[in-house]
Parts: C-alpha cells; structure tokens; sequence
C-alpha cells in the first residue's frame, strides 16, 4: 500500500494570518480579556493546516478544522463540479461531501490520483 496523496491549502496562506495575528497584538494588549482575539488567528492557523483531501487506495479522507469523513472508494458515486468551481464527492447513499481545497481545475490531477476510480468527464 501506497502512502496517500494530499491536497492542501498552499502555506503562503499562512503569511496573511501571521500579519493579521501581529495587527492583533496591541489591540489584544489594549484591556484584558481582549486577548481572546489571538485565538482567532490561531484558528485560522490550524484551518490552513489542516484543511485538504487525502487520496489513498482505499479512498478518499476529507479533513476539516475539526474532524474528518473516509469514504471508501466503493461508496463513490461520482464527482459534482459547483457553478463557482467547488468539487462535491457524491457517494451511494446519495449524500454529498465537499472536497475543500480542490477545485474544478484540479479535476484532472484528482482524477489521475484515483487511479482511474474518477473518470474526467467528457468535453
């Protein structure tokens, strides 16, 4: 068995919540209890770095800020392309799953990580 393929977030989005959690130091250092604003950016923080797809032999795992969904790739009914571009995995039950950070550009290289298991449509 392979090790899984992962799609995340591209770190450089951590370079504007590292700015927005320096903006928010003094204001957060301003009265106390305003301190709890720091959290914010460190939310943000786990959200890009935990935030993606893995793709594996056995199918699919979405990870979101908190928790996760593995859907085998024998519940994998197909894939629905949204009208702003967000791909949603549909499986058997007929229920929907969103794949955060994948997007319908990325239809072509999901495709080719499936290993055949999603097939393109046709143009």
């Amino acid at each position: 068995m392979t090790a899984p393929a992962r799609i995340r977030m591209n770190r450089t989005a951590l370079l504007p919540v590292g700015f927005l959690a320096l903006c928010a130091i003094p204001l957060a250092s301003a009265a106390p209890g305003l301190q709890l604003l720091l959290l914010v950016p460190l939310a943000l923080a786990v959200w890009v770095l935990r935030t993606g797809v893995d793709v594996a032999d056995d199918g699919l795992t979405v990870h979101a800020l908190v928790g996760r969904r593995h859907v085998p790739w024998t519940e994998v009914a197909g894939i629905r392309v949204a009208p702003r571009g967000d791909l949603w995995l549909v499986t058997t039950a007929g229920t929907e799953v969103h794949l955060p950070v994948v997007r319908a550009r990325d239809l072509p290289g999901l495709a080719a990580l499936s290993g055949g298991r999603i097939e393109l449509p046709a143009q």
